[in-house]
């Protein structure tokens, strides 16, 4: 990080170890009695360690050892002097030299100490006060890392790094340089900054968030800070002009890392000297009162923090017993961005030992649902698209506590009420959820079983879940039954829109040289526009669709092309088949006359045709030729009867007429003979 490089770092002398100015303040000491011959007279005493010093190095340096002095030579500093024997021993030996070695890591204890002695210029010129004030303007404030440490290190020395403007000065210079690292005028990031965008649509996930917060070292300083430095820090984040987007991932992070993650309790159980009135829950539960607090509310939260993150804090705060006003605001939230949701993010008991249909989780997931349901259906008058979302997040909730045995049909009747039937759109994981349900419960009763499912609409599950439905044994008669006759249905829609496909993709292909007909373009050529007018993304997306359909057009010309052949290639057949076999009655000869009497009524049929047939109905035609020639032969021989008989009662009349005028009978046999041959 380039703002985070410590300027002036030349000017830092390494850190001295205690052992180290120990020693020397030891052989200072005994130079000055050797250069003065005076005796080490002053005692002091600082947390039950004693220091053997001269009077006058002591008094011109501090005003505060010329007020004691004066009054005895051996005294005690109270216990909250600023950094206890070692910075004493440090200041000690700054008096016998007029120099001292500064860092990060002494500075705030020396500039609290050097307070609380009064060591000021009106002493001793470059007296240790105004050393400490020139080592934390030019170098400290400078750089990022020497902030971070001194900062940290004020933890131990409040009040006085507070009173002396210590901590606020550090707070300003980090929301400034982290400011500049997002801004970033030169533009030297070779990475965008880290947002919570990424996790958008996914469950919340400590380890996974933990691992997005490592990547920048300098969001990893701002959370590895004490809570009422990082409250302090955010604030000014957002008074010098950080968008939220930035901001609020900090806010996360910091929860993430010392509220959320399972490693929090031994954390806090390892830094048990510095909380022995605190316990353990008690110090989770302030930071997580804090984090609440600094978390932003209505649009804003929804476009930069998920709604998981929110879950994941109210589940924490159910345990931890918050207030009922922190629990509300997380409530608030939760519910206006429930439909950002996911099922894994919804609330369950901590204890898989306990009981969900009595735990506090449901309870509170119950009211979440119902009142998001009601402010979306408030907002409009028509089924909400939100509703219709968290009525799917809800079916899926519930397919996760139907295992729980305690849960009795009643109970979980009333759960399924909580969203109006009318919201859901599909009914798959309202399926799944009873399933379970009464996977879960063998003994309940046949009744019980028609009330649990009475609200499933087998029209509204899929094709695999209706399948599944019908060949499930726990579901009730009638529901399977239902089941049944919806798959049927299906299965006749399937087929009845693939025949309609096919025969689309025929007229589509046909539709230039109909174009004059009745037939119009399908719904959807008429609709479809050219990819080329388009611009962007949509140009490219509308691109791909147009060769894409145009694809599934050539392929589906093709596929009728083979069809069409084959048909062509019956027709043939079924044509020469029919020549053969009129040429086979034409040989008979007996049947001659039949078949050139049926060919006769052939032609004038097709006479009468005002129109053509078509010749996609030939092969049609040829299949019904042999029925027609049987009925026409059955009409010729009933007609020949017909003639016969009339002829027969004609020529019996001239017979009779005949024998009445002497005709003789051979003749008037030959004669009858002659009538029935022709």
């Amino acid at each position: 990080m380039d703002f985070a490089s410590s300027r002036g770092s030349s000017l830092v002398l390494s850190p001295l170890s205690c052992q180290t100015v120990r020693e020397l303040l030891r052989i200072k000491a005994v130079a000055w009695s050797q250069e003065t011959g005076l005796p080490a007279s002053v005692h002091v005493i600082v947390k039950d360690k004693i220091f053997n010093l001269h009077k006058h190095p002591l008094c011109s340096k501090s005003g505060y050892f010329r007020r004691i002095l004066k009054e005895s030579l051996d005294f005690e500093l109270p216990d909250n002097f600023p950094g206890g024997s070692e910075t004493f021993e440090m200041i000690a030996l700054f008096s016998y030299t007029s120099s001292l070695p500064i860092d990060p890591f002494n500075v705030t204890a020396l500039r609290c100490a050097s307070e609380f002695l009064e060591m000021t210029e009106d002493y001793s010129s470059g007296n240790l006060i105004e050393r400490s004030d020139l080592y934390l303007n030019q170098v400290v404030l400078q750089s990022w890392n020497d902030t971070v440490i001194v900062l940290q290190k004020c933890q131990s020395l409040l009040p006085w790094a507070e009173d002396l403007l210590i901590v606020s000065r550090c707070v300003e210079s980090l929301a400034f340089m982290a400011c500049m690292e997002i801004l970033d005028p030169e533009q030297r990031r070779d990475w965008p900054v880290i947002t919570l965008q990424a996790l958008a649509g996914q469950p919340w996930n400590c380890d996974k968030v933990k691992e997005i917060a490592r990547q920048e070292l300098w969001i990893k300083d701002l959370t590895a800070l004490p809570f009422g430095f990082f409250k302090r820090i955010i604030g000014s984040l957002r008074r010098q002009g950080m968008k939220e987007k930035y901001v609020s991932p900090l806010i996360a992070f910091y929860a993430n890392k010392w509220v959320l993650s399972k490693k929090t309790h031994q954390f806090w159980e390892n830094m048990g000297d510095h909380n022995e009135q605190q316990d353990v829950v008690s110090m989770v539960s302030l930071i997580l009162q804090g984090i609440i607090e600094l978390l932003p509310q209505g649009e804003k939260a929804s476009r930069v923090i998920p709604v998981g993150f929110y879950l994941a804090l109210l589940s924490n705060a159910l345990n931890l017993g918050l207030s009922a006003a922190s629990k509300n605001k997380l409530k608030d939230n939760v519910t206006s961005l429930l439909h950002f949701a996911q099922v894994d993010d919804f609330l369950l008991p901590a204890n898989d030992k306990e009981s969900i249909a009595s735990s506090i989780e449901l309870l509170t997931m119950e009211k979440i649902v119902s009142s998001s349901v009601l402010s979306n259906s408030e907002k409009g008058r028509t089924p909400s698209v939100n509703n219709s979302v968290v009525a799917e997040l809800w079916d899926g909730y519930l397919s996760k506590i139907a295992v729980d045995s305690k849960i009795g049909p009643k109970r979980f009747t009333e759960l399924i009420e909580i969203v109006q039937m009318s919201d859901r759109q599909t009914h798959d994981h309202l399926y799944k959820a009873m399933s379970i349900f009464l996977f879960a419960h063998p003994q309940i009763s046949q009744e019980e079983k028609a009330s649990v499912c009475k609200y499933l609409n087998c029209q509204k599950l899929s094709q695999d879940t209706c399948i599944q439905a019908v060949q499930n044994e726990l579901m009730p008669l009638r529901m399977i039954v239902q089941a049944l006759f919806v798959q049927q249905l299906n299965t006749h829609q399937a087929f009845k829109d693939y025949s309609d496909s096919f025969r689309f993709a025929q007229f589509s292909d046909n539709s230039g040289s109909l174009s004059g007909s009745g037939c119009q373009n399908p719904k959807s050529q008429q609709m479809a526009e050219s990819p080329y007018k388009r611009d962007g993304a949509e140009s490219a997306s509308g691109t791909l669709s147009f060769l894409q359909e145009k694809d599934l057009n050539l392929q589906r010309k093709e596929d009728y092309e083979s069809t069409s052949f084959r048909i062509q290639s019956l027709e043939q057949e079924l044509v020469s088949l029919k020549k053969n076999l009129q040429w086979q009655h034409i040989s008979k000869g007996p049947e001659q006359k039949t078949a050139q009497s049926f060919r006769l009524l052939e032609k004038r049929s097709l006479r009468k045709k005002a129109k053509p047939v078509p010749q996609v109905t030939t092969c049609i035609g040829s299949v019904n030729w042999a029925s027609q020639r049987k009925y026409a032969s059955r009409l010729l021989k009933i007609f020949q009867r017909l003639t016969m008989f009339s002829s027969s009662k004609s020529k019996r009349k001239q017979v009779d007429s005949g024998f009445s005028q002497g005709t003789s009978p051979c003749r008037k046999i030959q004669h009858l003979h002659d009538t029935y041959d022709h």
